[in-house]
Order: C-alpha cells, then structure tokens, then sequence
C-alpha cells in the first residue's frame, strides 16, 4: 500500500514539474525577429590612439584601437600622399583592415595594437582610416 503512494506522490510531481516547464518556456511564434540587418551608422566613428617615431626618414607609427572581439586580426598600411612640391607638403594615411566575419569569437571588445612604416617627410599630418572610414585619433 505505501509503494502505491509512493509512486502517486512521484507522478503528481514529475506532472506538476512538466506542467511549469511547458509553460514557463517561451513559445516560438511569440518571438520577434529582426528583419533588418545591423548596419553601421554614419555616428559609429572609431576612435584609435596613435604614436608616431620619426627617425632618418622613416615614419614608425603604432597604435591601438578597440575591435569587436579578440579574435580580429588588424592589416596597418602606411602611404605618403604628396600635394605640392614642397617637402613639408602632403600627407601621411595610414589604413586599417579589419575582416568583417570573424567566425565564431566570444564578441567582447578588445584592444588590438599595430604598427606601420613609411618613408616621408618630417612634421606631417597623420590620417587613420578603419575599413574606409575617417577616424578620430588621439596622440
């Protein structure tokens, strides 16, 4: 008689334990779903701190800047762009790569560093881009 109760008392609890499960877990047709893919906006400027070593002719210029997770790997290239005749004419732009899949990566921001040379002349203005976009530096 006691092993009749028993095995009452375990199925009114393994009900009782489906029955919050079934409704506690939400249902798929009470999702949302976004149909718009994220897109950068004109507002999301990168910021990157840079640091720039003048020596015989050479720019050595490393930096930093926050990418989306740790698994990004940055491509830096350097280039002088010349407006005039003039040596203290003309501009250095260094642009950075970054892939846009990064595959699976624990999306949390990280610091990524790199570093470029390029021959130029002294005291010239400095332009860093991300991807083909302008970005705000700090020295």
């Amino acid at each position: 008689m006691k092993s009749s109760r028993l095995w009452l008392a375990a199925a009114i609890i393994a009900f009782a334990v489906l029955g919050s499960f079934v409704l506690s877990v939400p249902h798929t047709r009470e999702a949302t779903v976004d149909t718009q893919p994220s897109q950068r906006t004109p507002t999301d400027v990168p910021s990157v701190s840079i640091k720039d070593s003048f020596k015989q002719g050479v720019h050595t210029i490393t930096g930093s800047f926050e990418a989306p997770n740790a698994c990004a790997a940055v491509d830096a290239q350097a280039s002088y762009a010349a407006d005039g005749g003039s040596d203290t004419d003309g501009s250095i732009l260094v642009a950075l790569f970054l892939p846009k899949d990064f595959g699976i990566c624990l999306q949390l921001p990280t610091r990524i560093h790199f570093s470029a040379t390029v021959a130029a002349p002294a005291n010239l203005p400095i332009t860093v881009t991300v991807n083909g976009v302008t970005a705000t530096t700090t020295l």
